[in-house]
């Protein structure tokens, strides 16, 4: 239905209530999941911490066994050295039990090379390990770094947006949300992704023209004032919108919403209009509605 000119003077004169700062919800949630993500690298970190502490443990252990390992063969081939040296000097011991003597001196001595190989490789296993454990953390430190610079980049961004979209009372009286002023500051809302936006520009015509779900037609153009006059189609509904200025939100409600729509001309040239349509998100493609977000 169409307001009349003293309605709509009337509300037009209205002191503005103060308007109040408006944070994004998916700010929040950004903060939300970088934190998490905080969390877990620390949680990660810890773990593996633990891991190398538990492996440096088993090393210390497997060390301290093998060098009790190698002090019992020492002790076993001194003695029998000294049987050796017994035996042959009250029995004379012939030369098979010689030379299996000595067979046996040499297999001991090779035993006792193989485990002190196998200790130093042990021990370079350890080295590895802690150089390792090393190198992780110093990529889980670097990876907590790079995401507190994701936050303070995020909570950069969302200031820089703050400062450059500001809000407005709607020609209905109610609290508009933020006001894109130019086609980049529409680029940033779209990003924002709180709202459906579908950015238009047209002249003057007889017959309407789809803007998403809805239809406009531009009556009037009064480049020298920033002023014009257009007709909302929705809902089968035809309203007329008299000598609207730059930037004022154009309200208006469609069937089964509780939640305003609005129409933001930042725009206003001799023969056409520049401006957006702004209305809530839809869980399923409205019936019609053209690709011009």
């Amino acid at each position: 239905m169409t307001d009349s000119p003293d309605l709509a003077q009337n509300r037009t004169t209205e002191p503005p209530p103060e308007s109040y700062p408006y944070t994004p919800r998916w700010v929040m949630i950004a903060f939300i999941v970088a934190f998490a993500l905080i969390g877990y690298l620390v949680y990660a970190l810890v773990q593996q911490k633990q891991q190398s502490a538990q492996a440096s443990d088993s090393a210390a252990k497997r060390s301290t066994t093998l060098a009790a390992q190698l002090d019992r063969t020492n002790t076993a081939l001194a003695d029998l050295k000294s049987e050796l040296q017994v035996t042959d000097q009250k029995l004379g011991l012939t030369e098979d039990e010689l030379a299996s003597a000595r067979s046996m001196a040499v297999a001991v001595r090779k035993d006792q090379k193989k485990q002190v190989a196998a200790d130093n490789a042990l021990r370079q296993q350890i080295g590895q390990v802690q150089q390792q454990t090393s190198a992780q953390f110093g990529e889980v430190s670097s990876e907590l770094n790079g995401t507190k610079n994701d936050v303070a980049s995020t909570r950069k961004d969302l200031n820089d947006t703050n400062t450059k979209l500001g809000t407005a009372i709607g020609d209905l009286g109610v609290q508009s949300g933020l006001i894109a002023r130019n086609h980049e500051e529409v680029e940033e809302l779209k990003r924002l992704n709180e709202r459906d936006i579908y950015e238009f520009t047209m002249g003057k015509a007889k017959l309407p023209q789809r803007v998403g779900p809805i239809q406009l037609i531009v009556r009037k153009i009064n480049s020298k004032n920033l002023t014009f006059t257009l007709d909302i189609i929705a809902d089968d509904r035809k309203t007329e919108r008299k000598d609207k200025s730059l930037e004022e939100p154009i309200q208006f409600y469609t069937r089964g919403s509780h939640t305003v729509d609005e129409i933001v001309v930042y725009d206003v040239k001799k023969n056409f209009i520049s401006g957006y349509l702004s209305t809530a998100k839809q869980t399923a493609p409205a019936g019609g509605t053209t690709a011009n977000q």
